[in-house]
């Protein structure tokens, strides 16, 4: 019975692992960059979260691509002229929205190639070596699996959190905007009865005046 449970644990664990590993991976985006041209990403970043980033572009004689990453309040997180390979990092202060450009450059005596733009972008715990982690404590696989873990939770909890804030958010900014369209509604409600009534009073007195009535 103890062997079995063991087991029943260690598969769990295995489960766990193959779970955290499958949501860790990420996907490079890949894109063609037309020459004079400019293409913009977005995404947004936590509090205190290290965004890290990987590029690659295909090479092209005379032409040169920069690259440029700012936050909605324009200050600049990160950027390099004349890039081909190579990466960056920053870390946000606040929870917000941080924008990437690449920029392609082409002298006017060149026509210019479509360049193809490869970028890997890593947020928060994505962007942790767990094996440099476990070398540099003396730490067993299985206890950086565990560390993977704890890291993996916590960041489910602050994206929950997250989540959370926003519905209530949203949910005060749904009371708030119903509050004024009641107030609006019964604001020209009365205006309109007002209205009415005055436009009443104003046709009798002028019926009795025309001894209409």
């Amino acid at each position: 019975m103890c062997k079995l449970s063991i087991l029943r644990k260690m598969s769990i664990l295995i489960l766990v692992l193959f779970s955290s590993t499958a949501v860790l991976q990420t996907n490079a985006i890949m894109f063609r960059l037309a020459p004079n041209a400019q293409k913009c990403l977005r995404d947004e970043m936590h509090g205190n979260q290290i965004v890290a980033g990987e590029y690659e572009i295909t090479k092209a004689p005379g032409q040169k691509i920069d690259y440029v990453v700012r936050d909605t309040k324009g200050h600049i997180l990160a950027q390099k002229e004349d890039i081909s390979k190579g990466k960056f990092s920053f870390t946000s202060e606040l929870y917000d929205t941080f924008e990437i450009c690449f920029i392609s450059q082409v002298p006017s005596t060149y026509r210019g190639i479509e360049q193809e733009v490869a970028l890997d972008i890593k947020k928060g715990i994505e962007t942790k070596s767990y094996e440099g982690i476990g070398e540099a404590a003396k730490l067993k696989p299985l206890e950086v699996d565990l560390k993977r873990l704890e890291d993996l939770s916590d960041a489910i909890v602050q994206d929950f959190a997250l989540m959370r804030k926003r519905e209530e958010e949203m949910r005060d900014t749904n009371e708030s905007t119903n509050s004024r369209v009641l107030f609006f509604s019964i604001f020209s409600m009365s205006c309109l009865l007002g209205l009415a009534t005055w436009q009443v009073l104003y046709l009798r007195r002028y019926f009795i005046a025309k001894k209409l009535i």
